[in-house]
């Protein structure tokens, strides 16, 4: 027990897993809230937009409302606690008023515990293993929301919220022993994992934001179109629904980490075209069901896997990373919703489900274009900012001799030299020619040239191989 507790990684895995659990299972279209609205006679609809709702609200706002010295671990404290009380709630039939808003409350206590975890993602893990601890989170948590729908439909959802509650109180035990953020010697606050010589991610988050959001339209379309075909195989549905998942981030977990993670995009996309494609071929029957679902968890397995991973990743290039997790699982969400309110108007509309296939695999040919350029100028972003947090961490005087050794090993003329030391310091194009008084596009002629007396084609590059000089090195 001992060796557990100072394992950070395992706790921060278990924490966040049991709290996911939660989630998945009641608050965030949970199967077990929906056997609670139906034991009440509510409907779904406005519910489940609600609670959606109020996630995204909570996960983009918390690391902009919560002051840095509540720190990461009081906040998912917090939020559970908010949780767990608000859940208590659902086991006496109140008014349907109070009841939305109670679950709005959850839903946004639990997108602030969700982005408070990206505090121990970055810290907890060590740097090359983000992808397993995101793989390990996503399963573990899907087994157990499993292991609660099958309680669920086996017995009644009072036994299904019950085992929820108590998943969650298990959470806010394991959250208890993770670590305390770092306190600053001077000042005597949290830090909430901030790095002042962390560069800026506003372009690799707006492009992973893109990115997810396409990719999370079709799971959306999935919960609105696909589900209700298949919902008289209620049993199957109940267990089988998250195996395909959890199998595909095993398989990813478990392959080399030299393999190139986007031919598994490329894979999903394949996965997913076929399903929509099975689904408007095939019958509503029970193998029918089995090799839809197979297609469409399988693929979304993939995905998720992928943009946790890179999430991951941009963390440790952070300086806050609660409000960069937040955000960009927030994407996940939005997709989510975007993709449930056009499966709605497809519902309502009452079209043929060739008719509901044409739409959805046109959803998926538009991400499917998009996705090559995304995905190289994603990675590519990520590749320059870990070369710019490299520089930035070093002592002024080996800046200093660097730009020198620059000015020395390949003449440049003194504009260049000035776009240069920009470059180093995360300026952007625009930014730069901002700073110089200069036009953007002259900026990108000053770039160009540089690029071409070094022979690099990209940033990354640029700054690769001026770090590689020893004689820029103490």
């Amino acid at each position: 027990m001992k060796d557990f507790l100072y394992n950070k990684r395992l706790i921060s895995v278990v924490s966040f897993s049991l709290l996911f659990a939660y989630l998945l299972s009641f608050v965030f279209e949970g199967r077990v809230l929906y056997g609670i609205l139906d034991s009440a006679g509510f409907s779904y609809e406005m519910f489940i937009f609600t609670a959606i709702l109020a996630h995204f609200a909570g996960l983009v706002s918390c690391g902009f409302l919560i002051h840095p010295f509540f720190g990461a671990r009081n906040t998912m404290l917090g939020g559970i606690g908010i949780s767990l009380f608000g859940t208590i709630l659902f086991f006496f039939k109140l008014p349907m008023p109070v009841w939305g808003f109670v679950l709005a409350v959850c839903a946004f206590a639990c997108g602030c515990s969700v982005a408070a975890w990206g505090y121990y993602l970055k810290t907890c893990t060590p740097k090359n293993e983000k992808i397993k601890t995101c793989a390990d989170v996503l399963i573990y948590s899907n087994i157990i929301m499993t292991l609660i729908n099958v309680a669920t439909f086996l017995s009644n959802p009072f036994l299904g919220l019950w085992l929820s509650w108590l998943v969650l109180l298990f959470s806010g035990v394991f959250t208890w022993f993770l670590p305390q953020e770092t306190r600053a010697a001077n000042e005597g606050t949290v830090s909430f994992g901030e790095n002042p010589s962390a560069v800026s991610l506003r372009a690799p988050m707006m492009f992973l934001i893109a990115f997810m959001v396409l990719l999370t339209i079709n799971s959306g379309l999935m919960y609105q179109v696909l589900n209700p075909a298949f919902e008289h195989l209620t049993f199957l549905t109940c267990w089988y629904w998250a195996l395909p998942y959890i199998a595909a981030l095993w398989i990813i977990r478990n392959l080399p980490s030299s393999l190139n993670r986007a031919y598994f995009l490329y894979a999903g996309m394949a996965m997913v075209m076929m399903s929509f494609i099975a689904f408007m071929l095939l019958n509503r029957g029970t193998v029918d069901y089995l090799v839809v679902n197979t297609l469409m968890l399988g693929a979304c397995g993939v995905f998720d896997l992928f943009w946790w991973s890179i999430i991951g990743e941009m963390l440790d290039y952070s300086a806050k990373p609660v409000r960069t997790a937040g955000i960009c699982i927030s994407a996940n969400v939005g997709g989510v919703l975007l993709g449930g309110l056009l499966g709605s108007l497809i519902t309502s509309a009452r079209l043929p489900d060739s008719h509901t296939t044409v739409i959805a695999l046109s959803v998926v040919c538009v991400t499917l274009a998009i996705m090559p350029t995304l995905n190289h100028r994603l990675l590519r972003l990520l590749k320059t900012n870990a070369y710019l947090l490299a520089y930035s961490g070093l002592p002024a005087t080996s800046k200093a001799r660097i730009v020198n050794v620059a000015k020395a090993v390949n003449p440049l003329t003194d504009r260049e030299c000035e776009v240069l030391e920009l470059i180093l310091s995360a300026k952007s194009n625009r930014a730069i020619a901002e700073k110089l008084f200069i036009s953007e596009s002259t900026v990108k002629t000053h770039v160009k040239n540089i690029f071409a007396k070094y022979d690099v084609a990209s940033r990354a590059e640029l700054i690769s191989t001026l770090l590689k000089n020893p004689s820029g090195s103490d």
